[in-house]
């Protein structure tokens, strides 16, 4: 056998064991979004072992009113897809995946934390990170996104300013979660404060009925907003191309585009001027970037967008958004920093001055911090 696995043979590579673990992360605040609220991060962080000690991790996030539960994700990798893993060489990622993928329908999140997994094994066997995997890095430090989503305004103002100091220059406001006089006081608070110096986006997380909406979206423009995401509902693709013909601010689809398949029809009626990019509900990094691929034929930009995750998908996210080319949005992997109460991560997840800074070291270059993964477990599964 030759080439950068060389030094050992391949049986002591293949998977021996897998362990499933249930996860709950407290927030620091509220997050109201127009689907939904959420208080927490409930994960599901999947762990490889191969023959030869090395460990693989992933992370499977999903939220009830979008995707689905954690309890499922869990289930489809302990009951469903651990019998097509155990034995396997996580060098055969894509066989591996291609199982998954016929054995399991939906559940995306669990497969994009057994691709991450076996990519992090894979790097961590070759001395390569993940986006090295991907096809190499083209950017170290990506612009960072916050959301502001706190039903109690004053604190969220007290954050923003907090996050300002750190040199965070874009800002999501969720808006539709309350009336729309609300979402218009908070964007005139912030351009009077910040004017011109700071990036604000809307997102309505499918908060606003097709019918109205055309006449919102035109009060919220008058702040010069960077992108206003999802609008409508998921399944309102009609409406969602519509309003991106109609209005002049750039319209991004997040809940409506999904999948390969999803972006193909996107790209062919232009539903959007930008597609939101997500391991999770794409099933995997290699599938977000087809999508992203998709989208940049057809001029359409991508931003790299999450869940509410630990800093384990935000290292895998990042990776993602490393090696996509037609990344010019940012991202938004700022939930394992100021979001959540605390990590799983060994080492603070890589923020600095309003940026990202992409991983460094073979597979994920993160470690996951076992201590604190048992803290917040709530169930194991193995």
């Amino acid at each position: 056998m030759t080439g950068i696995f060389a030094d050992s043979g391949a049986e002591i590579h293949r998977i021996e064991r897998i362990r499933v673990h249930i996860v709950d992360i407290p927030a620091v605040a509220v997050h109201s979004h127009g689907s939904g609220d959420a208080s927490g991060i409930r994960s599901v962080i999947l762990e490889l072992e191969t023959g030869s000690g090395c460990t693989g991790w992933g992370e499977a996030s999903p939220w009830p009113v979008f995707t689905g539960t954690a309890e499922a994700n869990a289930a489809a990798l302990h009951r469903h897809i651990r019998p097509h893993v155990i034995g396997k060489d996580p060098r055969q990622a894509s066989r591996i995946m291609d199982l998954a993928e016929t054995t399991v329908v939906g559940c995306e999140e669990a497969k994009a934390a057994l691709e991450t997994a076996l990519l992090d094994i894979v790097g961590k066997l070759s001395g390569l990170s993940m986006s090295d995997l991907l096809g190499g890095k083209r950017r170290e430090r990506i612009p960072l996104s916050f959301s502001v989503a706190n039903p109690d305004f004053e604190a969220d103002l007290r954050e923003v300013g907090r996050l300002h100091e750190d040199g965070i220059r874009i800002f999501k406001i969720k808006t539709g979660f309350s009336d729309h006089g609300f979402d218009l006081k908070r964007l005139e608070k912030l351009r009077d404060i910040y004017g011109d110096c700071i990036d604000l986006r809307i997102d309505y997380n499918q908060g606003l009925p097709a019918f109205d909406a055309m006449r919102r979206i035109r009060d919220l423009e008058a702040f010069r907003p960077g992108f206003i995401e999802q609008p409508v509902k998921r399944h309102q693709w009609n409406a969602l191309a519509e309003i991106s013909r109609r209005v002049e601010t750039p319209i991004m689809a997040n809940e409506s585009v999904f999948s390969v398949r999803d972006a193909v029809a996107a790209a062919q009626i232009r539903l959007a001027d930008i597609i939101s990019l997500k391991i999770m509900k794409s099933g995997g990094a290699r599938n977000a970037m087809e999508i992203a691929s998709i989208a940049g034929t057809a001029g359409i930009d991508v931003y790299g967008d999450c869940m509410f995750e630990t800093g384990l998908a935000h290292a895998a996210g990042a990776h993602l958004m490393a090696s996509v080319p037609e990344l010019r949005l940012g991202c938004e992997f700022y939930m394992a920093t100021y979001y959540a109460k605390e990590d799983i991560l060994s080492e603070p997840f890589p923020v600095a001055n309003g940026e990202v800074r992409v991983p460094e070291g073979p597979g994920l270059g993160v470690a996951v911090d076992k201590r604190m993964l048992a803290r917040f477990r709530t169930e194991l599964l193995e």
